[in-house]
């Protein structure tokens, strides 16, 4: 059984949130809720309230079906981060050679599915 979870439009480049979810991807659910509350990245803390929402998402679906699941089973099958919009503001930082560039606020998508099967 496979349950997900996402949030949209959350702050913070995509590039950096990919850093942190390349560490939990394929581990098991406990074992990257234990990363993301020791990491020191400021995406660690959206990843893992998307990842404990996936768990919940996960617990409710094997209720409505009737199914058992151990979440000590569940296993981060597949994560990753999106773009988002990006707000070009009006405020400028100096460049090189007298020009200057107009500051960007990035935003990412992050989808985390959790299962209990191990995917190969």
């Amino acid at each position: 059984m496979e349950a997900r979870a996402v949030a949209k439009y959350v702050k913070g480049s995509p590039q950096k949130a990919r850093l942190v979810i390349d560490q939990i991807r394929g581990l098991k659910a406990s074992d990257a809720l234990a990363i993301l509350r020791l990491s020191e990245k400021r995406a660690s803390g959206p990843i893992g309230k998307v990842l404990w929402s996936a768990i919940s998402n996960a617990t409710h679906l094997a209720e409505q079906e009737n199914i058992s699941v151990d979440v000590d089973e569940l296993v981060v099958n597949k994560c990753y981060i999106d773009m988002g919009p990006t707000k070009f503001r009006r405020r400028v930082r100096p460049a090189p050679m007298g020009r200057a560039y107009r500051e960007q606020r990035r935003s990412c998508h992050i989808t985390i599915y959790v299962s209990n099967e191990v995917e190969g």
